[in-house]
């Protein structure tokens, strides 16, 4: 196959260094095939496919291939596949739901881009959260109920907590003993008698009950474990019981405030939300 001379045989170019002259031999016949191959290739390319543009517009060639039809193709070919799913989830309540594994799996798989694009911001893609900021979904440490009609109803609606503002109202001597006492309680510590009176005179078990396990109708906290929503240092506490959560008019308030989905969102992507939400955290 190859039509190259000996290199005594073979014409140079005149061009010669450090003893080595350089030859005008013709490349191999496989690689010249191989070369205008290419060539027609390209062509034969530019022809049937999107190429190079052209004097009254881009070449769209002869196929009428672009990705955005490959895209949207294969999109419809998904929306086909899961079609049978879906419209079976639409009519099946959220408890219906967690009792069907298969339906399960396929339902915290569909909502992957709506947990992407409306929750994870806040409580992240794993729904670990942000201390001191969003809360975690990973735990079975529910504000306002963890069972999935109050999942699910915090999704539609939201939540807004309230705390009101003790500074002013309790001296700053007994906000610090209140918060020793809080954060006695979180470690195990059930705390004296004269702890249990502060926590009584101040208002604290109207919402957070008398034993200090929280309220879920009002939003309170359990104080006796160690999941803290706003951190757990004295400092942290003190701030917490000082200036409130949402009180209106206190500067160093604290800010807890979920918007509501309703509208934004369809009642079937609510309901298979909460569902995710409730299987992240091993709801009640």
């Amino acid at each position: 196959m190859s039509n190259q001379r000996r290199p005594e045989e073979a014409p140079d170019t005149g061009h010669e260094w450090d003893g080595i002259r350089e030859l005008t031999n013709e490349p191999p016949k496989w690689w010249t095939i191989c070369f205008y191959a290419s060539l027609l290739w390209c062509v034969v390319y530019f022809i049937l496919y999107p190429s190079i543009p052209l004097i009254n517009g881009p070449n769209e060639g002869l196929l009428g291939w672009t990705s955005i039809k490959e895209y949207k193709a294969e999109v419809a070919k998904y929306d086909e596949q899961r079609a049978p799913y879906v419209s079976k989830l639409e009519g099946m309540s959220a408890e219906a739901i967690l009792k069907d594994q298969e339906m399960l799996n396929f339902a915290n798989s569909y909502t992957n881009a709506i947990y992407g694009d409306y929750c994870a911001a806040c409580h992240g893609t794993s729904g670990q959260g942000a201390e001191g900021r969003f809360p975690t979904l990973l735990d079975d440490e529910w504000l306002h109920g963890g069972s999935i009609a109050a999942i699910q109803e915090s999704v539609t609606y939201g939540r807004e907590g309230q705390m009101p503002a003790f500074a002013g109202q309790v001296s700053d001597a007994d906000i610090g003993k209140l918060a020793d006492f809080v954060i006695a309680l979180s470690q195990g510590n059930q705390g004296s008698d004269t702890d249990w009176a502060l926590y009584e005179e101040s208002g604290c078990g109207m919402c957070h009950a008398d034993n200090a396990k929280g309220w879920t109708d009002a939003g309170a906290p359990n104080l006796t474990d160690a999941i803290w929503r706003f951190g757990s240092s004295k400092d942290e506490v003190v701030r917490t019981i000082a200036h409130g959560v949402n009180a209106e008019g206190v500067a160093e308030t604290r800010n807890a405030v979920m918007p509501a989905f309703e509208g934004r969102l369809s009642e079937n992507d609510i309901k298979l939300l909460a569902v995710r939400v409730w299987s992240m955290g091993g709801g009640q």
